[in-house]
């Protein structure tokens, strides 16, 4: 490869500089055989159950943060949005834009960032896309992954599928890759370990699908944009039910907590990137978090609420002094490019 220390339009050209660039850069960390024949697609074995199909760009800005960076962003969220639905995530397309004098430094970072959740969560990136584009017309990088998984056929989760008498459970503390953004893009330092929560849940979700009574687990979402508030509100309101949360069950770190009462914001609509709410027949609602508990990215899970009939399509928070509150979806985006 040239010894040019940024992108250049020539990587984009389909010549021999982008040549150099998917043999040097990307198949030197993304190893995958199938990715590696360079053919116009990949031909995939046949799988058992149903296909899912999910596909997200991001666009966060900074690029880099604590816990993580755009390309470890791109992996976990498609792998999660996949596992929401029950799927065995089997492989993901890596579709880049690239800006005109982006560092090839930092480019080689995003990819071994990617090849290093790929394998970790072995899901490989079996096909994918370069395009380059003048300075000016994107922001550095832009990252588009589909994924594609299989869900078994016994196996039907939905927001739909929720049922009255559900208990909520959240696997862990709300808001930490929310509030990372913005106190990096702020500038703002605080003490603790404030980082990105991203991470990929699938091993999770075969887990609490592989030990919980079948048609046990009805729903499962994760809180990204728009945070547990908004996701919640979605699926009451697709279930036409009433979903009563207690404020004091909820898990929050104390930097997170910091920082939203310096900045006047709610962690319960900040963004999460390695979070996935529950609703689970009651009776196994112990079992669940029991099982989400012997896990590394579930170790803080809770069980924060229930689902009521109710007024159906409300969130209401029951808070630690006694009163409630209702809990309306996030209206405008207080955080842009969080992903």
């Amino acid at each position: 490869m040239k010894t040019d220390k940024c992108v250049l339009l020539d990587h984009g050209s389909g010549g021999i500089a982008s040549q150099e660039l998917i043999s040097q850069l990307f198949l030197k960390y993304l190893d995958d055989p199938i990715l590696g024949s360079l053919e116009d697609s990949a031909v995939l074995p046949n799988q058992p159950g149903k296909i899912a199909f999910s596909t997200d760009s991001y666009v966060v800005d900074p690029l880099f943060f604590p816990g993580g960076n755009i390309g470890t962003l791109a992996v976990h969220g498609t792998i999660n949005d996949l596992a929401m639905r029950g799927a065995r995530p089997l492989c993901l397309s890596l579709g880049l834009i690239l800006e005109e004098g982006f560092p090839l430094q930092d480019l080689e970072q995003i990819i071994i960032s990617i090849a290093d959740c790929c394998k970790s969560a072995n899901v490989p990136v079996v096909t994918g896309d370069t395009k380059v584009v003048p300075r000016g017309k994107c922001d550095k990088i832009f990252i588009n992954t589909s994924g594609i998984g299989f869900v078994p056929d016994d196996v039907s989760v939905s927001s739909t599928m929720a049922k009255e008498g559900d208990s909520i459970l959240l696997s862990g503390s709300m808001g930490d890759h929310g509030i990372t953004i913005m106190t990096r893009r702020a500038g703002i330092s605080l003490e603790g370990n404030l980082a990105s929560d991203s991470a990929a849940l699938h091993e999770l979700v075969a887990l609490l699908l592989d030990k919980l009574p079948a048609g046990s687990l009805h729903t499962l979402r994760d809180p990204t944009r728009g945070g547990v508030a908004t996701s919640l509100n979605e699926i009451a309101e697709a279930s036409n039910l009433t979903a009563e949360i207690t404020e004091q069950d909820i898990p929050v770190h104390k930097e997170v907590r910091a920082a939203c009462e310096i900045m006047g914001l709610d962690p319960l609509y900040l963004a999460n990137e390695g979070k996935c709410l529950l609703l689970v027949d009651p009776q196994y609602a112990k079992q669940a978090l029991q099982l989400m508990q012997s896990t590394d990215v579930g170790k803080e899970a809770a069980i924060i609420g229930t689902l009521t009939a109710g007024k159906g399509g409300r969130v209401v928070l029951r808070t630690g002094i006694g009163g409630s509150r209702v809990i309306s979806p996030l209206h405008g985006e207080p955080l842009p490019r969080i992903c």
